[in-house]
């Protein structure tokens, strides 16, 4: 079998049997990334011009939609190239790049999730202290902070996967180059280090999981201390797209790295990393923007704009 000094390209899963399915994969997948593209496009560009939304909550907004726009960007324009051209093949170090960049966007997203669960616990529990503790500073802090972590992590995880030697081919059944695949090349008995550090990583998750958990659960009991209705409606419809956003997100990933070996296939997994790697990064700006009127007011000025641009220069 072949060792890494050996390996110039892997092998990814190909998204169908027949030419025609694969053809549909490719304009089905290219509709949902042009719709990311469109919807995380419109929420930074609206958070960026509209002085209204140049607050915490929204700051951090424009980064997760930073965020989503690269996640997204690592893994389809490839799988999309690979289906129209007919081919599986990716070179070793496009692989690397792949894969540092995927967990790079995803590690930095679970630390900014956790951030803003922290700014909706200070804005509802200890209102009188919020322009303190969220001030420009300390909230540009900790967006370079969540950005960091997500580089150190990367970096130090694909620095120890692509140092394995890889004695089991080069076929990666999966539609991008993910952990579980690439581990699953690796030696035997090789790759015990990068098991305990993918465990070490996991345990980061589910520490976050816990920390917007217990953020929530003080949220909610200070909303429903609330007299006022009104009051509690305005602080519930400033939770609950982050907190769709955070379910989405962990219940796709926990699914996709901790369910049982035994039902492992390529159709379930390549159904759960299209659901983890793809869905929330589309599905995240229609969540924020169905909750948001103030959102909605600075996505339809972007487009009010843009049009009108658009309509003079074609008037001329």
């Amino acid at each position: 079998m072949p060792n890494s000094s050996s390996i110039s390209e892997f092998l990814l899963l190909p998204l169908g049997d027949t030419r025609q399915l694969q053809l549909l994969h490719f304009w089905l997948l290219l509709g949902i990334y042009l719709a990311a593209l469109l919807g995380n496009g419109l929420i930074s560009t609206a958070v960026a011009c509209d002085r209204r939304l140049h607050t915490p909550m929204y700051f951090f907004m424009l980064n997760l939609a930073l965020l989503d726009l690269g996640c997204i960007s690592t893994t389809l324009p490839k799988a999309m190239a690979n289906t129209l051209w007919d081919t599986r093949a990716i070179s070793y170090a496009g692989c690397a790049a792949q894969f540092f960049f995927f967990l790079f966007f995803i590690s930095a997203e679970c630390s900014l999730l956790t951030i803003m669960s922290y700014d909706r616990y200070v804005a509802i529990c200890k209102p009188l202290h919020y322009g303190t503790l969220m001030d420009s500073r300390a909230c540009a802090t900790m967006a370079a902070a969540a950005w960091g972590a997500g580089l150190l992590n990367s970096l130090l995880h694909t620095v120890i996967t692509f140092s394995l030697p890889l004695c089991q081919g080069n076929v990666v059944n999966q539609f991008f180059c993910e952990i579980p695949q690439i581990l699953k090349l690796a030696c035997s008995g090789s790759y015990i280090r990068e098991v305990v550090y993918l465990i070490f990583i996991i345990s980061l998750v589910f520490g976050c999981f816990v920390f917007v958990v217990v953020s929530y659960v003080q949220i909610f009991l200070a909303v429903l201390r609330m007299p006022s209705e009104q009051g509690r409606h305005k602080a519930f419809s400033t939770c609950l797209p982050h907190l769709a956003v955070v379910s989405l997100f962990v219940s796709t990933a926990f699914i996709a790295y901790l369910k049982p070996p035994s039902i492992s296939s390529p159709f379930l997994d390549l159904t759960v990393a299209l659901l983890y790697s793809v869905v929330p990064p589309a599905l995240n700006p229609l969540i924020y923007s169905m909750r948001s009127q103030e959102v909605k007011d600075a996505v339809k000025k972007v487009i009010t704009k843009c049009v009108s641009k658009a309509v003079n220069c074609l008037s001329f």
